[in-house]
């Protein structure tokens, strides 16, 4: 088949000088999205993607049409008690959006539909919430509204007696919502130029946007500021954080108009996160060198009396502590895996965790597990789902008493899924200093180690996320097509502990993409696939991993695909002006420190094109993305174009109406992966 031309960018070559070195960029231009020049590269980009993934349009409705036919299509979630209300959420066949409702005492009454995202949706091609909350006396509900994905929200009030939006909206908000005790005063976040959470407000149910009041203020611009409820009811948390560095203070919900008070005055490198419980706070912090974080207490009446609680174990990663009336939930990390660690308490709420505590126990060798949904302070039931790489979502609650769990749905698989038929690793690969790398590992059995699997890594290794080895039903498509798909849990993330993350940061940030390299070539001499049939894959700040792997071990990878990437890295950080850049000068450094620069300038995947043969590669972008702007990946694959020696397939896919998550609707999705899968099987295996 013959291919279409690809597009090319015209050259501008802008000059800047930074400690001593001239930079040169021939595509800063493209960073203008409302430049008809721009948009229509951006257009032929598509098109010629379009193009090129033609033939494989039969394969990709073959994908999705499995994919979709493996989901029930009308589900729910198992209800969640608050108060005297069972919330819940569901779908219905053929609608793209979740459909919120609920019932009143009792399970048998009837249904409450309070909230139709399809309803609301209808307009719009895109329709992502930022936050629901219901007001404490269950009358009105709060929401935030994106129709761009540009995450610049808009809160809306609905009146969930009438039915009827109430006349208050306010637009340009962030993240966060918090509702007083008095059912009329909501708490919202707005941001500054630059994106920034920088000020928490105070809004009257009935008045104008002008008469609200700023409660809470960060002018700091490495800080970003939240708001959140505490789930005894009695507090209103006003928080302000960086990536070293965080501060909270405390105000009356039951008295909105109240000044806040501070539990702690930041310091240098100390973190902490609250969680208030009756007359007590538990601070989660690093204090002391805790450097794999410890539990705290102290009396709410006196705030900044800590008292350790919960000692430091250079083992156990502490990762956060959610609080209940009768006890305290901590989840830890041990040997890169989640516990949930379950502490009682006495009357006056002085257990002490060394005498009366538990771990729920969990079965498989890799896992997953998340809390789910646990509103009342009260109750003894926890919530929590669990997930493993062949075991799909299982919702349990689980007695904190009698320590019995209770499976109320596991996610269906429909049409039949039988996971005897998968096997599940985790393995542990030497980097080349020596760290011990966990890799986990799923595959359709039997496995030969004969190097003839086509295999993806996947791997994200930034901020101290942790990614989890859970089920994902439209993963199976890749499984029985014969993949082997694997997760490299490499340092940047917090899998084996703080010290992990910090490993894989800042001027450590190479270790993040050795391990990685590390982690294909153990694969490979293990022959559990070839250089030929390997797929690498990261999103977001895992593009940047992908950039950076495609310039440093280019023949390692069949293929490569990059979501979302950050890899225009230097001149990003260099714009104080981009959403999050500032932020960020404490994961990536400020390349206006030289040494900064210097480390910086080795690994940015755009500045280290070089005039050699590149992976296949599959990137993609929305336009609309505030976290990774859309000309990164556009001036990125447009030097590569023009610099590569190679003539492998290289393709950009460009969102023209979303942001940094992709399509909102469940469907959009579906295709987007069936897109995505598509081209891993007719360009990642020779």
């Amino acid at each position: 088949m013959s291919l279409p031309t690809p597009p090319v960018a015209k050259r501008v070559t802008a000059e800047t000088v930074l400690h001593g070195e001239t930079r040169k960029d021939d595509y800063a231009w493209l960073r203008d999205k409302v430049d008809p020049e721009v948009v229509a590269y951006l257009e032929a980009e598509n098109a010629y993607t379009d193009a090129v993934m033609k033939p494989t349009e039969t394969l990709q409705k073959q994908l999705y049409d499995e994919m979709l036919a493996r989901i029930r299509e009308d589900d729910s979630r198992p209800p969640v008690k608050h108060d005297d209300w069972f919330y819940y959420v569901r779908t219905e066949q053929g609608k793209a959006y979740p459909i919120y409702c609920r019932k009143h005492k009792s399970l048998d009454a009837p249904e409450e539909i309070f909230f139709d995202q399809n309803e609301a949706a209808r307009e719009f091609e895109y329709y992502q919430l930022g936050g629901l909350e219901v007001s404490p006396d269950h009358r009105h509900l709060a929401l935030l509204v994106d129709t761009s994905g540009y995450e610049a929200f808009t809160l809306r009030v609905l009146d969930l007696a009438t039915r009827e939006y109430l006349a208050d909206e306010v637009e340009s908000v962030s993240f966060g919502l918090a509702w007083a005790s008095d059912n009329r005063t909501v708490f919202y976040v707005t941001t500054d130029a630059a994106k920034r959470g920088n000020e928490v407000w105070r809004h009257t149910l009935g008045t104008s946007r002008d008469r609200d009041a700023s409660v809470y203020r960060d002018d700091d611009q490495l800080y970003n500021v939240g708001v959140g409820r505490s789930r005894d009811g009695k507090w209103i948390y006003l928080v302000s954080g960086s990536f070293t560095s965080g501060e909270a203070s405390l105000l009356d919900a039951h008295v909105p108009t109240s000044e806040p008070r501070v539990v702690r005055r930041r310091g240098a490198n100390v973190e902490y996160d609250v969680a208030a419980g009756g007359e007590w706070l538990y601070v989660l912090t690093n204090l002391d060198g805790a450097k794999n974080f410890k539990v705290m207490r102290a009396p709410v009446s006196d705030p900044g009396e800590w008292v350790e609680w919960l000692p430091h174990r250079d083992d156990v990663f502490v990762e956060n502590v959610d609080v209940f009336r009768s006890h305290v939930v901590v989840l830890e990390r041990h040997d890169g895996l989640r516990r949930v660690r379950v502490i009682m308490l006495t009357g006056d709420q002085s257990g002490a965790p060394d005498v009366d505590s538990h771990f729920v126990e969990f079965p498989e060798a890799a896992y997953g597990v998340s809390l789910g949904s646990n509103p009342e302070f009260g109750t003894p039931v926890l919530r929590f789902t669990y997930s493993s790489l062949v075991t799909p979502d299982s919702v349990y609650d689980y007695d904190v008493v009698t320590r019995e769990r209770t499976l109320l749905k596991r996610e269906e698989v429909v049409g039949g899924y039988e996971p005897s038929q998968y096997a599940v690793e985790r393995i542990m690969v030497p980097a080349r200093d020596g760290a011990m790398v966990p890799v986990s590992l799923v595959y359709r059995t039997p496995l030969e180690h004969d190097a003839k699997r086509p295999l993806v890594l996947y791997a994200y290794g930034s901020y101290g996320y942790t990614m989890e080895p859970t089920f994902g039903s439209t993963r199976l498509s890749l499984l029985d097509r014969g993949f082997v798909y694997a997760i490299a849990h490499i340092r940047g993330g917090q899998e084996m502990g703080r010290a992990w993350y910090d490993d894989g940061k800042m001027m450590k940030k190479m270790n993040t993409f050795f391990d990685f390299i590390d982690c294909a070539e153990y694969l490979v001499a293990a022959k559990y696939t070839s250089k030929e049939r390997i797929v690498a894959h990261g999103g977001s700040a895992g593009g940047l991993l992908m950039g950076a792997i495609a310039n440093l071990r280019p023949e390692l990878f069949h293929a490569v695909v990059a979501d979302v990437p950050f890899v225009d890295v230097i001149n990003t950080m260099l714009d104080e002006s981009i959403p999050l850049t500032a932020q960020e000068w404490e994961q990536w450094g400020n390349p206006k420190i030289a040494e900064h620069y210097a480390y910086m300038r080795s690994y940015s995947p755009y500045d280290n094109v070089e005039a050699k043969a590149y992976p296949r590669m599959l990137i993609t972008s929305g336009i609309n993305d505030p976290r990774v702007a859309f000309w990164e990946p556009a001036k990125w694959i447009a030097k590569l174009r023009a610099v590569r020696t190679d003539s492998n397939t290289l393709l950009l896919k460009m969102q023209m109406g979303a942001g940094h998550g992709g399509p909102s609707g469940r469907y959009e999705r579906l295709k987007e992966q069936a897109f995505r899968y598509a081209f891993m099987l007719t360009e990642g295996a020779a």
